[in-house]
């Protein structure tokens, strides 16, 4: 078991440290972008991990983007869409990847869009090989009728299926982020998924410290209105969870 580093920050309640709830402990991972390879180590992580926490409650909720850039899209899904691990509960959020896949399904024309972040890697994970893209209509429409066969219809209903926001105690759980100034409860769900700069370069209080992947950097990203958790791991070997434990902050890594 490794660990990134641990943030053991204890100011108690008064100091207006987040928490999550007594008796909870909370693993967030960021993107896994189709390593279901680094997906089960960093599983396995958190089993142990879990084993020896003072808690009766374990929650493991996953950030959103499954799919896309690496080349195991079709196993992670497959995985997530099956995945019961005793004494957890699991929660699994949208990310804007889920979001283009779901588009192509809806609409070829699409893949001239979903191709340049990654589409093209989920295709193929799922048996579209030697792909040469072309934007002609009989092309697009080829490609697409042939994902619509291969894509399992548990994987589809998974896919629909994904909320875009989950909180816990002090924490509010997305993909991306919020957008600063429109309160949490009235959020757009594409910024849920989407937003970048304008959440990440604010220092305001957002009601809720968010967790959030979605922006990949070297190391997670501890400020105090918010956690980052995605560390590149389709190109980088590192899949991330952060770890909510009381006020503690932690986090595992592959």
């Amino acid at each position: 078991m490794k660990l990134v580093s641990k943030l053991r920050a204890r100011f108690g309640r008064s100091s207006g440290q987040p928490e999550i709830p007594d008796g909870t402990i909370a693993y967030a991972i960021g993107d896994i972008h189709g390593r279901a390879d680094l997906l089960e180590d960093l599983l396995s992580q958190i089993v142990s991990h879990s084993q020896g926490a003072p808690a009766t409650r374990r929650v493991i909720v996953f950030l959103g983007d499954y799919v896309d850039r690496g080349w195991q899209s079709n196993a992670v899904l497959e995985r997530l869409s099956n995945l019961r691990l005793d004494g957890f509960e699991t929660v699994f959020l949208k990310g804007n990847h889920e979001e283009a896949l779901l588009s192509f399904l809806d609409d070829p024309h699409f893949l001239d869009s979903w191709r340049q972040y990654g589409g093209l890697e989920t295709l193929h994970a799922y048996g579209l090989k030697d792909l040469n893209f072309r934007a002609d209509d009989d092309y697009l429409k080829e490609v697409h009728t042939s994902f619509v066969k291969t894509f399992p219809r548990n994987q589809m209903t998974f896919l629909e299926g994904l909320p875009s926001s989950y909180e816990l105690g002090d924490y509010l759980f997305v993909h991306a982020g919020v957008r600063p100034g429109v309160p949490l409860d009235q959020q757009n769900e594409r910024d849920l998924r989407w937003i970048r700069d304008e959440f990440l370069e604010s220092r305001v209080d957002f009601g809720k410290r968010v967790v959030h992947g979605h922006c990949p950097e070297e190391e997670p990203q501890v400020r105090p209105n918010r956690i980052g958790v995605d560390t590149g791991a389709y190109i980088t070997g590192v899949l991330t969870a952060v770890v909510l434990h009381s006020t503690s902050v932690s986090f595992l890594h592959t």
